[in-house]
């Protein structure tokens, strides 16, 4: 098996050390081999925290860079997992807070006409999931996830889509296990409420017969009656 499949919770402490060391004294076969291995799991950490592809990206490269500064103080008290999973997080955090100061020094600056071009390219943006496909779903979905409290979107991740347990989570996010069990079932009610309201809207559209197609039979029905076109 290739060093991509291979699961980080099925890789022995001891081999996790050894890879280390290896990086540690610049070895980069091992640290592709540790990128890997961990790149999915983190990306999806980067992407919950801060809702955006490309800035997930970015920011799982980013800490890809510390974390290869820092592997010559790992010393194995926490698996390779979930201390990549904390450099991934601080550097997430880090950058929202970032964008919120920038934010902040935005709206001091801002125009009544930048806010209305910024709403309008927001509006812009936004695009109903009306099918029920597996990627509009899935897109779906991760729309609602975004809206999710922060707090609640990253225990998800980890909880729903890593399937970590409670104690990896706990561990990993440096909380207790009772309040991973709380926002986990807090996120996913607010998930479940707003599907179900979506679900509810998309029956209403649902065999929407308005524009071409409703022209396409009126055309094709006048086409076929007796008698000369009026």
């Amino acid at each position: 098996m290739s060093s991509a499949g291979i699961a980080p919770a099925s890789v022995a402490p001891s081999e996790e050390l050894m890879l280390a060391q290896r990086i540690s004294t610049g070895d980069r076969a091992a640290f592709e081999t540790l990128m890997r291995r961990h790149n999915r799991r983190l990306y999806r950490i980067a992407r919950a925290a801060l809702k955006n592809d490309a800035e997930a990206e970015d920011a799982l490269q980013d800490a890809y860079l510390i974390a290869y500064r820092s592997l010559p103080r790992f010393r194995g008290e926490a698996t390779l997992a979930t201390w990549l999973s904390r450099i991934v997080l601080n550097e997430c955090l880090g950058r929202l807070r970032r964008a919120a100061r920038r934010q902040r020094i935005l709206h001091i600056v801002s125009t009544p006409e930048t806010d209305a071009s910024n709403r309008v390219a927001a509006a812009a943006d936004e695009h109903p999931e009306n099918s029920l496909g597996r990627s509009q779903l899935r897109s779906l979905l991760e729309r609602h996830l975004d809206d999710l409290p922060e707090e609640f979107r990253i225990v998800f991740v980890l909880r729903s889509v890593e399937e970590l347990s409670v104690e990896e989570t706990a561990q990993t996010l440096g909380i207790p296990n009772a309040t991973v069990r709380s926002r986990y079932f807090r996120a996913k009610s607010l998930l479940r409420d707003a599907l179900t309201q979506e679900l509810d809207f998309a029956e209403r559209d649902m065999f929407d017969f308005a524009g071409t197609r409703c022209d396409r039979v009126v055309t094709a029905v006048l086409g076929r009656l007796p008698g000369p076109a009026p």
